[in-house]
C-alpha cells in the first residue's frame, strides 16, 4: 500500500487531498492542530498526527511518529495568506508578518529534515503547495507583498531541498494549485477543490527525477521562478 503524509490536512485543499488519496486506498496520514480536526480526518479514513507548523517543538512529535517509517509521498500544504488588502504602500505589522512567514516558510524548513529521510527510504516525492503569486516574473502589482514574498521564499527553500535530497532519490518540487474555491481563494475563484487536487495528483504521479526542483502549475505546465 502506498503512503502519503499531508501537512496541513484539516480543511480546504489539504482535506481534499486526504479524500482523494483515501479513495484510491493510500495509507494516508494528515496533520492537524486540534481534537476536532483529528475527528474530521478520522472520518475520512486518515490517521491524524498533531502538528503546529508554527512551533519548532511540535516537529519533534512528528519525528517520533515517522521514526523508522518509509513514506512514498509528502505534501506540504500548510500556509496562510495574511491580512486582506495588504499592499506594499503600507508597512505590515510584526504579528502579521511573522504569522505568514512562519506558516509558509518556517514550517517547511522544519518539515524537510524530519520528513525527507522517510521519503529517501522509498525514493519518494516531496511536493509543496506554493502559488503563482510567488513567481517573481509574474508579479504585476503591489498587492499581497508578504504572501508573495513568503511563497518566493518557499520556492527557494524547495530548490535547496532538491539539491540536497535529489541525490538521495527524493524528488522535491512545488505546485501552484490554481485559484481555488477555498477559505483562502474565496467563492469567486475559478476552480473547485476537486479539480485542483485531481490535477496536482496527476502532476505528482507523473513526476520523476527530472521534476526535481521544478515549479508546476496544477495542470502540469511549467511556471517561471
Amino acid at each position: 500500500m502506498q503512503s502519503v503524509l499531508i501537512i496541513g490536512a484539516s480543511r480546504g485543499l489539504g482535506l481534499e487531498f486526504v479524500r482523494q488519496y483515501r479513495q484510491d486506498s493510500w495509507l494516508t496520514l494528515g496533520t492537524c492542530r486540534s481534537p476536532e480536526q483529528d475527528a474530521l480526518l478520522a472520518a475520512e479514513g486518515a490517521t491524524a498526527l498533531r502538528l503546529d507548523v508554527n512551533e519548532a517543538e511540535s516537529f519533534a512529535s512528528l519525528a517520533r511518529a515517522l521514526d523508522g517509517r518509509s513514506l512514498d509521498l509528502c505534501i506540504y500544504n500548510a500556509g496562510v495568506f495574511g491580512p486582506e488588502g495588504a499592499h506594499v504602500r503600507t508597512a505590515p505589522d510584526r504579528e502579521s508578518f511573522d504569522a505568514v512567514m512562519h506558516a509558509n516558510v518556517f514550517g517547511a524548513l522544519q518539515a524537510i529534515p524530519v520528513v525527507a529521510p522517510a521519503l529517501a527510504k522509498s525514493k519518494g516525492k516531496f511536493a509543496f503547495v506554493t502559488s503563482r503569486m510567488g513567481s517573481i516574473e509574474h508579479i504585476a502589482s503591489g498587492n499581497a507583498p508578504m504572501y508573495r514574498a513568503s511563497k518566493a521564499a518557499l520556492n527557494a527553500v524547495v530548490k535547496c531541498a532538491a539539491n540536497e535530497y535529489g541525490p538521495h532519490g527524493v524528488t522535491c518540487f512545488v505546485m501552484h494549485p490554481g485559484w481555488v474555491k477555498t477559505d483562502m481563494g474565496g467563492a469567486n475563484a475559478d476552480l473547485e477543490p476537486s479539480v485542483s487536487i485531481s490535477g496536482m495528483r496527476k502532476v505528482i504521479a507523473s513526476a520523476d527525477a527530472s521534476a526535481n526542483g521544478k515549479f508546476f502549475n496544477y495542470d502540469g505546465a511549467l511556471l517561471p521562478w
